[in-house]
């Protein structure tokens, strides 16, 4: 039984080499900001802690914790308070406005101060770097004191975004490259398994050596490639009859996904002259119909 031919051409590994580093530099360019996305966050998580601090501050409290900050959702995050505190609408406002300035991906943001007892709102407000687009109520109102935990919630933009960019873009442009590497590297079509136990076929005075792809004529031994072997098996196996064009183009190229119309006849015309060392052989032209191997 002939093995597949599944190996890659020159052209190939040069094309699976250069799709292999473009997506490397795709992945890379995407996750090379992981570091700096990492510290970004760290430092967020800083100005959290420092807005919480400010408003026990102005509460009139100095002594009590601001909780370790909870990330409860993507890009949304929850500043906790160890006791009750009180809070001025429009200091909360300035001062998460103050501080989050700082941060170059908190341009666009929404602020809830919740009850911890049953976690209904108190106060809310969005802002923006659109002013337009800013929704702030019941300024100067101070609110009671309760046990309250604020929510922040950021619009997602900025490194996630980039990275998801990178990679979101770059997998169209690498599906068109890998389907075209693809379609250059596909196998080449083995044998069929009827063919599998065919060794040595005797044709006049070659003999065919199907399995290791040579003619022996006269004790010359003359190579095949894999396509005259396939193309010369189907000759041998119906000698002195007609072929048809249709049916050689058919079992030949067909499982490639592209016939070309030329390919048979220069096939035909290669083969014709590895068995012109016997003249007793020839492939001859059935005009309008195909082809046949004939043997006098």
């Amino acid at each position: 039984m002939f093995d597949s031919l599944n190996r890659f051409s020159g052209k190939g590994k040069y094309l699976f080499g250069f799709i292999l580093v473009l997506f490397i530099a795709v992945i890379g360019a995407a996750f090379s900001m992981t570091g700096e996305e990492d510290f970004d966050l760290a430092r967020r998580e800083i100005l959290f802690r420092r807005i919480g601090h400010e408003l026990l501050l102005q509460s009139g409290d100095s002594t009590s914790r601001v909780l370790p900050i909870k990330k409860v959702a993507e890009n949304e995050y929850r500043i906790g308070f160890e006791h009750e505190f009180t809070f001025n609408s429009i200091s909360l406002v300035n001062t998460t406005k103050r501080l989050l300035a700082q941060d170059p991906l908190a341009n666009d943001y929404v602020v809830k101060v919740l009850n911890l007892k049953d976690s209904s709102v108190a106060y809310g407000y969005a802002v923006s770097h659109h002013k337009k687009d800013e929704i702030i109520a019941c300024i100067g109102r101070k609110q009671p004191k309760a046990h309250y935990m604020i929510d922040i919630k950021l619009k997602p933009t900025g490194i996630i975004t980039k990275k998801n960019g990178y990679l979101l873009g770059g997998l169209p442009f690498l599906a068109f490259v890998g389907f075209i590497f693809f379609r250059s590297v596909k196998p080449r079509r083995a044998l069929s398994n009827n063919d599998a136990h065919v060794d040595l076929i005797t044709l006049g005075s070659v003999v065919f050596d199907a399995k290791n792809r040579k003619l022996n004529i006269n004790e010359k031994v003359i190579e095949l490639t894999g396509t005259e072997t396939r193309l010369l098996l189907i000759f041998a196996q119906s000698p002195n009859e007609t072929i048809e064009r249709s049916r050689l183009q058919k079992e030949i190229w067909e499982d490639e996904g592209i016939i070309v119309g030329r390919s048979l006849d220069m096939f035909i015309s290669k083969l014709r002259k590895k068995l012109e060392p016997d003249p007793n052989i020839n492939i001859v032209v059935i005009r309008a119909k195909g082809y046949k191997l004939e043997i006098i």
